[in-house]
């Protein structure tokens, strides 16, 4: 066949995928499905009082308009929410969505336990997220392999699931907290990719970002300071350096990634703002002088206040079930938390919602957060903007976070006033993700 007949073919190959493009496109304008919800009380995620009795119209995924009063278009379907107060999907900017929690030595777990049971596990986890009315998540830190394709498997529609922004693996240094070898014999460092996330130089750390993007990472995580979780790290000691701090989130930044950083201590704290990162996690340390670097670089907070309380309890509790230096940081590192919170929102550091859920509290217990959150001085209004609008603007996302025309059909109603209780929200009995019902009058429908 010569050249000349093969670029006949392409061309005509080429106006039929264009012609069939053409008619699919008319079909799904004339397809389109219209919804219409009735909401009693619609608090919008923007921060903005409450309205009373008003109509949310959506076409397909997306809400095209909010009008007063109960309209009904024609011909469009009608959800009757009169009775509900009715909110944006809720968002959890900092969870491990891959994690479970198993009984027994951890130790043994982390060596025992597989990739691909996590992955398993999963679909459970993102099923019981959604339903509780989380319809977006902010994966800080999971097998880059596994989170990806969970997050590719839940929008293709395999597994139910909330929308995701995922880190993937995080970036540390050698005996920092997410090295996978502490605590554990040294030849482990010598297994295949046991160490691929551990960065000891500007170097390493820019090969790491770039390799992560081109994994499918969303964003970035790193692990500035030490943890509690981890065995034998100082959360108050900053672990990495400012140069590797620093070739993070500029090579991030420079393909359009934010950058999370796990940080306690008042060091890695301060240092990391100062370098432009995105959000502090947890920030346990901080003090005036942090919530002023806060404001100044319009960083972000996600206090994650319940997985503080979680590891509390357990470590009060059930001791034993924790690794062997986890329980006596546990119970330094939760009272820290609720007084960074009460001082950084009283000095108007922006705060998002985040759990870091990972087994501590169970998936789908998410917004038992709420309720620390008011606890240590938000107003409720202020604790629910923490997982709506604030929580979409750190993910830089127009798409969600709020009841808005453009935006997508992303809706939840809880019974009562989450104003005047805001434990209410843990009790959601409706949930409708991409102007598709998932939940409704309590019972699932996925």
């Amino acid at each position: 066949m010569n050249r000349k007949t093969l670029s006949s073919r392409a061309t005509k190959l080429s106006c039929s995928l264009l012609a069939l493009a053409c008619v699919t496109c008319a079909i799904g304008t004339a397809d389109a499905r219209e919804v219409v919800i009735h909401a009693g009380r619609l608090i919008d995620g923007t921060g903005a009082a409450p309205r009373q009795n008003v109509s949310i119209l959506i076409t397909d995924q997306r809400i095209t308009a909010i009008q007063p009063g109960f309209v009904t278009p024609a011909g469009a379907d009608v959800v009757d929410l009169s009775d509900k107060t009715v909110l944006p999907g809720l968002i959890d900017t900092h969870d491990h969505i891959t994690a479970g929690w198993h009984a027994g030595d951890p130790i043994r777990n982390s060596v025992t336990r597989t990739n691909y049971e996590d992955a398993i596990e999963a679909t459970v986890f993102t099923r019981n997220t959604l339903l509780a009315g989380f319809t977006s998540v902010r994966d800080c830190g999971a097998d880059t392999q596994v989170v990806v394709a969970l997050k590719k498997s839940i929008e293709d529609g395999v597994v139910p699931g909330p929308r995701m922004w995922v880190a993937g693996t995080p970036l540390g240094p050698t005996g920092g907290h997410g090295d996978a070898v502490n605590g554990l014999r040294p030849e482990f460092a010598d297994i295949p990719h046991v160490s691929d996330n551990v960065i000891d130089s500007p170097d390493a750390a820019r090969l790491a970002v770039r390799r992560l993007k081109r994994e499918g990472a969303d964003f970035i995580k790193i692990m500035p300071s030490g943890g509690v979780m981890s065995i034998g790290d100082d959360p108050r000691h900053q672990l990495m350096t400012d140069d590797e701090i620093k070739a993070v989130i500029d090579t991030a930044h420079a393909l359009g990634m934010k950058v999370a950083a796990h940080a306690h201590g008042k060091d890695a704290i301060d240092h990391t703002i100062a370098l432009g990162v995105d959000s502090i996690e947890h920030g346990s340390y901080a003090d005036a002088a942090s919530y002023k670097l806060f404001k100044q670089h319009g960083a972000y907070l996600v206090p994650t206040m319940l997985v503080g309380e979680r590891v509390y309890q357990r470590a009060r509790e059930h001791p034993e079930q924790l690794n062997p230096s986890t329980a006596e940081k546990a119970l330094t590192i939760a009272p820290l938390l609720r007084r960074n919170l009460h001082d950084a929102y009283a000095a108007g550091v922006r705060i998002a919602f985040g759990t870091d859920t990972f087994g501590l509290s169970s998936h789908g217990e998410n917004a038992q957060e709420f309720a620390l959150l008011v606890a240590a001085g938000m107003t409720p209004m202020d604790a629910i903007k923490t997982a709506t609008g604030n929580a979409a603007d750190l993910l830089g996302s127009a798409d969600v976070g709020t009841l808005q025309a453009g935006r997508y059909a992303d809706v939840i109603a809880v019974d009562g006033d989450p104003l005047s209780d805001v434990k209410v929200l843990e009790h959601v009995g409706f949930v409708m993700k991409g102007g598709a019902i998932v939940k409704s009058a309590g019972q699932p429908q996925i």
